[in-house]
């Protein structure tokens, strides 16, 4: 049966009444539940959690996790970068399978020489300018300039190559693992470590 609602049209109020709604339980007798505007909210809200998913069964607690610039922890850039750089790292980890975001803050004339990645690279300028150039030689005068709020993204093993203006900070996001690859060896800054 449809529920009826009932309206009163007196001159001095238009009001609705509660419906009656006939609800069969299972096997038991028929039910006749008043449900109002008043109470309908707080049926959703109480039943709600049951038929919801919850993430009360994982072991982790879901958090926001907020990042402010002057809370950053910088330390040493991973030894696949010249020196010079110092790395962020906000989310994930960059060196395991799965999603990271991480920053690199380097000093002006910062350069990296032609590599490639073996995943797409997704890059934001925070700060200074990141000039970027395609290729498998260095030249700074064939790059494109990306000012603080630039992002570029770019295909798995493109040759390119970087020089920075400015202190530079430059976010990076992705599928770990994050990995660099040098085209000339003599240029990877872990061949010079033993």
């Amino acid at each position: 049966m449809s529920p009826r609602v009932g309206i009163s049209t007196s001159p001095s109020h238009l009001s609705i009444r509660p419906a009656r709604v006939r609800v069969p339980l299972h096997g038991g007798p028929k039910v006749h539940p008043v449900i109002t505007r008043a109470t309908l909210p707080l049926t959703v809200l109480l039943l709600s959690p049951l038929v919801t998913p919850s993430s009360a069964h994982d072991d982790k607690e879901e958090m926001a996790s907020l990042h402010r610039p002057d809370g950053l922890k910088w330390k040493d850039g991973p030894p696949s970068l010249p020196s010079g750089a110092k790395i962020a790292v906000l989310e994930g980890d960059p060196a395991k399978p799965g999603p990271f975001v991480f920053r690199v803050k380097v000093p002006d004339g910062y350069r990296i020489p032609p590599h490639t990645h073996p995943k797409p690279e997704r890059v934001t300028v925070v700060a200074g300018t990141f000039n970027l150039g395609m290729g498998d030689k260095f030249d700074a005068t064939k790059t494109e300039a990306m000012p603080a709020g630039s992002y570029g993204t770019w295909p798995t093993g493109m040759k390119h190559f970087v020089w920075v203006k400015g202190e530079t900070i430059v976010q990076f996001h992705g599928e770990g693992p994050w990995t660099i690859n040098y085209l000339n060896p003599a240029d990877d800054p872990r061949n010079g470590k033993k």
